[in-house]
């Protein structure tokens, strides 16, 4: 995960309030804007004032180096908190699918708070972190923008000792509002590293792969804060040259910071990655849109092109990268599988399931289901396609029962439940566990008696399941004796 694009939508907010300052005769516009507010400054910025003053005295640093050092020094101090939210956010990700949804399917206020209530309760009884990890390093990095901002705007305003001589090349003077020929440079550059911010936070897979009312969502969003790019130039324009020189230094930050976290060696590093790269291992392979570069045993790099590769190829290619984590690639390769060959079932199960560990449930199903279609179109009876029948069925059952939709999961799961009891111990795993979904949908619509009858298939393989039969049997005696009172009383 990268830092929010939308920070720099709100720098202009700055410049609507604050201090006002004394001026002498007719003001110009400019200084209009950047007027406003009373004589007594908050005792933070004050305080930012005297450290940047004492810094400056120290150091012996130009002004325009004593903010930008000043900026690095804070996103540093900083970064720990970043890492740790997202290797938060990254383990929410990772126990999500496993999760139900925080909302029914068709929502109504009584059921909606009862499947939140599930989902939280869900949510703590596996170990998954709060969802406030969303917020903190938001918490902390917006004050600290402003808090900096506002600092450097006071010091430049007033006329701090020094600013009219502390700058550099075009910006000599840091009291000054850009202007001349050399005006349009900082607003620009503020502009343009706006502008690219959201391009990185928005280039992703999972972004562009949504679809929906999230995907359409996310387009507007994304659309509003590039239009943003526009009335940040002009906003530039109002701001002398020391705040400038701090929101470029904290602008490029964040491109470097997005960049470098997406680079697959520092998120490894950092432990952001599902497995980190093993120097143990001989052959290494790099996967680009339509090329594969591998380096075998003998240290011989080679390209192959995925165009060349046949449908059963890719999927085997797709196997491997999914096993290490890497499941945007595998969708990628997935679908190039698929766009071979529409019908490959195989291919539209592994999609269903790679879809599913990203949590993109409604995609998802449409796979599955076409997978289904296909096997029970062509009566699956080999012991290959009854597997993937089994595989798609329970998957399916599974994504209907996260979003909801109870029937539509308990009937595919008792398509399951309705095959032959497999022999090899890894289906057959797969089968119980489906039955232990069919048993508690059932459960959980009310349908105890059967979820027993289910249950009770289970506690013969694995006894350690025993307690949920017995309490769904100890229900199934309590309504019995509930409708053997209600006839005698009539």
């Amino acid at each position: 995960p990268s830092p929010p694009p939308y920070f720099s939508s709100s720098h202009h907010r700055l410049f609507s309030s604050g201090r006002k300052f004394p001026i002498v005769n007719i003001c110009s516009p400019q200084e209009t804007i950047l007027s406003g507010g009373d004589d007594a400054s908050s005792f933070p910025v004050l305080a930012v004032v005297d450290f940047l003053d004492g810094f400056h005295q120290f150091s012996g640093l130009p002004w325009w180096m004593i903010i930008a050092s000043s900026t690095v020094a804070i996103r540093l101090a900083l970064f720990p908190l970043l890492t740790l939210q997202l290797k938060k956010l990254k383990r929410i990700s990772d126990l999500l699918p496993q999760l139900p949804m925080p909302i029914p399917e068709t929502p109504t206020l009584r059921g909606s708070i009862d499947q939140f209530s599930l989902f939280l309760k869900e949510s703590r009884a596996i170990g998954c972190p709060s969802f406030l990890w969303f917020f903190p390093y938001l918490s902390v990095q917006l004050p600290c923008f402003f808090l900096l901002m506002a600092s450097s705007r006071k010091m430049s305003l007033d006329g701090h000792p020094g600013f009219d001589t502390g700058g550099a090349l075009w910006f000599q003077n840091l009291s000054e509002l850009p202007g001349g020929s050399f005006g349009p440079v900082f607003p620009v550059i503020i502009a343009g590293f706006h502008y690219i911010n959201i391009q990185i936070s928005f280039d992703s897979s999972t972004v562009r792969q949504s679809t929906g009312l999230i995907g359409l969502l996310m387009r507007c969003y994304k659309l509003y804060l590039e239009v943003l790019s526009v009335p940040l130039f002009f906003v530039g324009y109002a701001i002398p040259h020391g705040s400038l020189v701090y929101w470029v230094t904290n602008s490029s930050l964040s491109i470097i910071q997005q960049l470098s976290l997406k680079h697959p060696m520092v998120g490894a590093k950092l432990g952001l990655l599902g497995q980190a790269p093993s120097p143990s291992v001989k052959h290494s392979m790099e996967i680009s849109e339509s090329v594969i570069k591998y380096i075998d045993s003998d240290l011989k790099e080679h390209n192959l092109s995925l165009q060349a590769l046949t449908p059963e190829e890719l999927l085997s290619l797709s196997v491997q990268v999914l096993s290490k984590g890497d499941k945007e690639t595998s969708i990628q390769l997935l679908r190039l599988a698929l766009d071979k060959d529409p019908g490959y079932v195989r291919g539209l199960v592994l999609m269903g399931q790679a879809l599913l560990q990203k949590t993109q449930l409604s995609e998802a199903t449409k796979y599955l289901e076409l997978a289904i279609s296909k096997l029970l179109d062509e009566v699956a009876s080999d012991a290959e396609d009854v597997e993937l029948l089994m595989l798609a069925s329970q998957w399916a059952g599974a994504a209907y029962v996260q979003q909801g939709n109870m029937k539509s999961g308990i009937a595919h799961l008792e398509r399951v439940a309705n095959l032959k009891e497999p022999g090899d111990p890894k289906n057959k795993e797969h089968y119980i566990e489906a039955l232990l979904l069919l048993s508690s949908a059932l459960y959980k619509e009310g349908q105890s008696h059967e979820a027993a009858k289910i249950l009770r298939v289970v506690v013969d393989h694995n006894p350690a399941y025993k307690p949920l039969l017995e309490q769904c049997e100890d229900e199934n005696e309590l309504v019995s004796d509930l409708v053997s009172s209600r006839k005698d009383h009539f």
